[in-house]
């Protein structure tokens, strides 16, 4: 119960301090972020410090689940209701009753889904698929969502009836380029993680490093950069992280700033990052140049950054970099 989230005491201060309000209520919370910003990591955080802790904890990925499949998983089945449905089955509602139930990315949810989930939230019952017997459960829910649900409202795709069930108590997730000042704790955590993981000696960032990762706009927020911190250890082999190579192999759709549908920022806010791209040219045509413009070999730039030749040659094609000389950044 006392497991600490990272950023309780800098960048998610305010947050947890609304978090641990919400903690200890039986309240219905809506936890507002966008996506790999950490949600789940504070829906566990609500339940675990609730009156509910020693109960189960179980999250639904609302968008996972195909529309003819929802009514089923989450109010269950009974046997023969119908084709495949060989034997009676639980849903997660019953699965959680006396726990918490976590509905992730509920904006997901049909229309005609989104009815029968208000009718459970409204009088606390359901009737399996196919069943005829009302169910009584007794489940605290937390729901998250990376969608403006008040703009789904609007555009006639999210009930407003359920959306007013369920925003009780909204909590604002910040994104990680929100959060700068947690990035060196974040960073180290996950090498400390990876290095559990891989086996691999424990290697920590720099502060360079740590300068470099504050630089790119991270669009997949924490999870992203969890994913770069594990490909670093990876690729450093337990002697260094390698960070700057690890950026490099992003996709290259990840790499363009993008604003966020629930929380859409200024352009000015968004251009104030440096390009992702401007990071890789300066980082590949140092290669070069250290190389003298070899891309393979054990003296080729390839090499050097760890990276497939043919990798490289991409990244080179697309943001125009020449072997043997390397011109001027163009933004």
């Amino acid at each position: 119960m006392t497991k600490m989230v990272i950023g309780e005491n800098h960048g998610l201060k305010q947050t947890m301090q609304q978090v641990q309000l919400v903690s200890l209520t039986d309240s219905t919370a809506l936890i507002l972020g966008e996506t790999g910003s950490g949600k789940e990591v504070i829906a566990r955080y609500i339940h675990n410090h609730s009156q509910r802790f020693q109960n189960d904890f179980i999250r639904v990925n609302c968008g996972a689940i195909p529309s003819e499949l929802i009514d089923s998983e989450l109010f269950g089945h009974e046997k023969g209701s119908f084709t495949g449905a060989i034997s009676q089955k639980k849903g997660w509602f019953e699965r959680a009753d006396g726990g918490t139930l976590f509905l992730d990315e509920i904006g997901e949810l049909s229309l005609a889904a989104q009815v029968r989930l208000l009718r459970v939230l409204q009088e606390g019952s359901f009737t399996r698929v196919g069943g005829e017997r009302e169910i009584s459960v007794n489940v605290r829910i937390i729901a998250a969502t990376h969608r403006n649900l008040e703009l789904s409202v609007q555009q006639g795709l999210f009930r407003e009836d359920l959306w007013f069930r369920i925003n009780i108590f909204p909590i604002h997730l910040p994104a990680l380029r929100q959060r700068f000042g947690d990035m060196q704790q974040l960073t180290e955590h996950f090498a400390h993680k990876a290095s559990n993981r891989l086996g691999l000696p424990l290697c920590l960032p720099s502060n360079e490093q740590i300068d470099y990762l504050k630089r790119y706009h991270w669009p997949g927020n924490v999870r992203e950069l969890q994913a770069i911190i594990e490909r670093a250890a990876i690729l450093g082999q337990g002697k260094y992280l390698a960070i700057e190579q690890s950026l490099i192999l992003q996709p290259d759709s990840l790499q363009e700033p993008t604003t966020s549908p629930l929380n859409s920022e200024s352009h000015a806010e968004v251009s104030s990052f440096l390009s992702l791209e401007k990071v890789i040219y300066d980082h590949i045509c140092n290669a070069l140049r250290h190389c003298h413009g070899r891309i393979e070999g054990p003296f080729g730039a390839a090499k050097l950054l760890a990276i497939n030749p043919n990798t490289l040659r991409s990244k080179m094609r697309k943001l125009n970099i020449s072997r043997h000389a390397c011109h001027h950044y163009r933004s």
